[in-house]
């Protein structure tokens, strides 16, 4: 494991606080997107398909503090989009510091080393780089060639100076064990602190829709993963008992509400990943959300989800709650052999329903009344 003792001990301390307090439902990260732009346009992306007037909005620098006040969330992922197209992403970031909170950039590193010296190295911030892949997975993966160079000149550039380094890596059909582990090998002699590795999700927007995950093949795929990595030293910077998950011997339901979504439509319902709806304030999504709605087993849209930002936090709660087995997790790793544990099952969820274009028109009306569109493209389009 590679998550550092200060943010380990900052994040259990909240979570045995909520527990204490009988809080239901709380924040465990959010994830915080000021823009959706980005500089790229990967084929599995579900992120970027809005109208310009839409791409061109920004969350301003108190909009995001405001939004890490009003949910109160220990950590704070900024992703987007690029968020280092932002140009007052550095305020945003000391702000953030200067809240307590332990921050996680998200980026695909293309400025990363051009815009290095806006940002200074501070124990509770992480580069956190998206990199799928060996050379050609990775560029194949983002559509465009040169992206995975730039990546690695971008993380030995931050280590140079200081900054803790996360891999983001997101796996989808067809990855093979056996090249996941090699990249894995890769960024670990890079230096980099850590890695977060997960299952796509099946945006069904995205460009490509037809490399997505199934569950069944996610556990399979992180038990050879898992089977190759013994010995190895991989950090992931990850809990134990979601790895343990993904390698099919845990059975948990989504957390939603765990990882909550701050943009510039609001605070999207229900999920980072999947957005049926916006509220104007934390205390409105938690509240007037029928999280009954959603998960695997509720709505087909969930069906194949094993994404961290859904069952990280179910796997924190449980390991609150169980602190011996995810320990002997920790110590021998996840179990790659024997049956997987019983799955939610499917026969009751509810239909797909296409919801996108409404939401954006009626989003795009609203930032318009209310004057947030950038200037001379205030149209509900």
């Amino acid at each position: 494991m590679s998550i550092p003792l200060n943010q380990a001990l900052r994040i259990g301390a909240y979570v045995l606080r909520q527990h204490l307090s009988g809080r239901k439902r709380y924040p465990l990260v959010l994830m915080l997107e000021p823009l959706f732009r980005c500089n790229l346009a990967c084929a599995g992306c579900g992120k970027i398909d809005y109208p310009d007037e839409v791409l061109n909005a920004r969350l301003s620098v108190e909009d995001c503090l405001e939004a890490a006040r009003e949910c109160g969330a220990p950590v704070v992922s900024v992703a987007g989009g690029e968020p280092l197209l932002h140009k007052e992403i550095e305020a945003i970031v000391e702000g953030l510091l200067a809240q307590g909170r332990v921050v996680y950039l998200c980026t695909n590193a293309l400025l990363l080393e051009k815009k290095l010296d806006r940002f200074k190295p501070h124990p509770r911030f992480t580069w956190n780089v998206h990199l799928d892949g060996n050379r050609d997975e990775h560029d194949k993966a983002v559509c465009q060639p040169g992206t995975y160079d730039a990546a690695v000149r971008a993380i030995k550039a931050a280590k140079a100076l200081g900054f803790r380094v996360n891999i983001n890596c997101t796996l989808f059909d067809g990855a093979e064990p056996e090249k996941v582990a090699q990249h894995l090998d890769t960024v670990t002699a890079l230096g980099v602190d850590g890695f977060t590795i997960s299952p796509g999700y099946a945006y069904e927007r995205a460009p490509d829709t037809e490399h997505f995950l199934t569950r069944r093949r996610t556990k399979e795929l992180f038990r050879s993963l898992f089977r190759l990595g013994k010995g190895r030293k991989w950090a992931f910077n990850q809990s134990s008992l979601f790895l343990d998950f993904l390698a099919g011997n845990q059975a948990y339901a989504c957390t939603p509400w765990g990882n909550p979504l701050r943009n510039v439509f609001g605070w999207q319902r229900p999920c980072y990943l999947l957005g049926e709806g916006y509220a104007k304030t934390y205390k409105e999504l938690i509240e007037g959300t029928d999280w009954s709605l959603y998960g695997t087993g509720n709505y087909e849209k969930c069906a194949d989800c094993m994404v961290h930002c859904g069952f990280e936090p179910s796997a924190v709660i449980d390991t609150i709650g169980h602190p011996l087995k995810a320990a002997r997790v920790a110590l021998f790793g996840p179990r790659t052999e024997g049956p997987f544990a019983p799955d939610i099952p499917l026969d009751r969820q509810r239909p797909a329903e296409k919801v996108f274009d409404k939401l954006v028109h009626e989003q795009m009306t609203q930032l318009a009344a209310e004057d947030r569109l950038p200037a001379k493209r205030r149209t509900a389009g």
